[in-house]
């Protein structure tokens, strides 16, 4: 798995570098290349919500939460591989127009966590999240444990945790009331 992993890698690297989107700059920026992108920036650190405006797993409902996401390891059982997310986050990466193409720099993240129930495959719900700047994507983790927490403790329910991290991850513990 792992060599299939690297040859996907290596030939994404490729890819890029043939076309003019590879050039390795320290953060995201518009494109150097001066490509038009189709996902802003604009709302870093947030993704564009014409482009990723979140999705959800159909079989995580109020109802199923005590039989999957509040079931400790759930979430191993539903992530996709990274044989499916390296190929998306690179094709994102350059959706974004991000300078910045290196792929150890972005979290090819859920909008909505599959912590939530999240689509675990959908590109409308998976976005090349960096890793750096005020808001990286590690601070987003600890908004995705809590407002699990939140829903399998009965504090919030699942409708308005999803609600809240999909329009800002960023204000959602502060707007449901979870700080």
């Amino acid at each position: 798995m792992r060599s299939s992993y690297g040859l996907a890698a290596a030939s994404a690297s490729l890819a890029l570098a043939a076309s003019g989107l590879l050039v390795g700059a320290a953060h995201a920026t518009p494109h150097a290349a001066g490509l038009a992108s189709s996902c802003s920036q604009s709302r870093l650190p947030l993704p564009d919500p014409t482009c990723q405006p979140g999705a959800y797993n159909p079989d995580v409902t109020q109802d199923t939460i005590g039989s999957t996401i509040c079931v400790p390891g759930w979430t191993k059982t539903v992530r996709p591989p990274v044989s499916y997310t390296t190929p998306l986050k690179i094709k994102q990466i350059g959706e974004y127009g991000y300078s910045d193409t290196s792929t150890a720099d972005y979290e090819e993240d859920h909008l909505v966590p599959l912590e939530l129930g999240g689509a675990p495959r959908d590109p409308k719900n998976l976005w090349p999240e960096p890793r750096y700047g005020d808001e990286p994507a590690q601070s987003k983790d600890t908004v995705e444990n809590r407002l699990k927490t939140a829903v399998c403790g009965g504090e919030v329910t699942l409708d308005a945790a999803r609600s809240a991290i999909a329009q800002d991850w960023t204000t959602a513990l502060s707007n449901l009331g979870l700080n």
